[in-house]
């Protein structure tokens, strides 16, 4: 017994080992493939988690389709709230044949985020009561989204970075967009500046928690650590947040915005933004689905799941 306990563990080293070197090597993995279960489990974890994110990520800007200010207004983000959702079912199809060792499928993953097992980003669970909402969103929100899914466009599982380089193509779009609006309000009356600046001051925390914790004592966490070891992405929380600073603190104070931070400065002897940091337990919260807007947005995204239920077993018996 004892020889084949070794006999086994001498070839999953040697499967694993392999592996890594295919990594280093820049060659990517398919769906196909033999993969480490805590490869496989953080790729399952972390794209599903993505791919719900994009959909209901499309729920507040939802709400200003009916609301937005002209007809053209209208088109733009009626289009993007169906690019979202086009995001989130291209990532979920990806998901699905990472769970198919494991007999699961796109309905266990809705299952998960009605249970609160899977969980969707700190971001969609904030309200979104003024246009300079919906503007932000795109311009910031989105923005930010663009700074972490580039740093995964040459991850090391191929399915997924084939699938980012086109949302990330299109979520260029979808920050143009945002900006357009922002920057109409920017010149717009001292009411509407004032409408981002307010917008700005209610999301500011949760653009900081956006990209995560610095490291594993806030959340008892080291997901960045497992996908950086594993080539899916590159760079850490931290180095992504700083990212973010550089591209949009020169933006935001080229038109007269006010930080909501004011202690925050760039040190040039380090070489990065000094800023406060925001209530991470708020966030554990946050993602437990205790945000503002996060039973409203589950009970819409399950009612809807019910509602269609019957195109799902349509569809199903058209394939069989």
């Amino acid at each position: 017994m004892n020889e084949k306990v070794s006999s086994q563990q001498i070839t999953d080293d040697g499967q694993y080992q392999r592996f890594i070197e295919r990594i280093q090597a820049g060659e990517k993995i398919e769906a196909d493939d033999w993969m480490p279960e805590e490869y496989r489990k953080t790729l399952i974890k972390l794209i599903s988690m993505h791919g719900i994110s994009e959909i209901m990520g499309a729920l507040p800007e939802k709400e200003w389709v009916p609301k937005a200010p002209t007809l053209r207004r209208k088109l733009g983000i009626m289009a993007k709230v169906q690019d979202e959702m086009g995001h989130g079912q291209l990532l979920l199809r990806v998901a699905e044949d990472l769970m198919k060792p494991y007999g699961k499928n796109r309905e266990n993953i809705m299952e998960d985020l009605f249970s609160g097992d899977l969980k969707f980003h700190n971001v969609f669970h904030m309200e979104a009561p003024t246009w300079g909402d919906a503007g932000l969103i795109g311009w910031l929100v989105d923005g930010a989204a663009i700074i972490s899914q580039t740093n995964m466009l040459d991850a090391s599982y191929g399915p997924y970075a084939r699938a980012l380089k086109r949302i990330c193509a299109e979520e260029v779009f979808h920050a143009q967009h945002g900006e357009s609006i922002i920057m109409a309000l920017a010149e717009g009356t001292p009411e509407q500046r004032a409408m981002i600046q307010d917008s700005i001051n209610r999301w500011w925390d949760a653009l900081l928690m956006f990209f995560g914790p610095s490291d594993a004592s806030t959340t008892g966490t080291s997901k960045q650590d497992i996908t950086i070891k594993y080539g899916i992405r590159t760079k850490t929380n931290e180095e992504l947040r700083q990212d973010f600073f550089t591209k949009y603190i020169p933006r935001m104070l080229s038109l007269g915005l006010k930080l909501p931070d004011d202690t925050m400065y760039f040190d040039t002897d380090q070489q990065k933004w000094i800023y406060q940091q925001p209530d991470w337990s708020q966030f554990k919260e946050i993602i437990k689905n205790n945000g503002p807007k996060s039973k409203d947005r589950l009970r819409l995204r399950k009612i809807s799941y019910e509602t269609n239920e019957w195109v799902r077993d349509a569809l199903s018996k058209e394939i069989s």
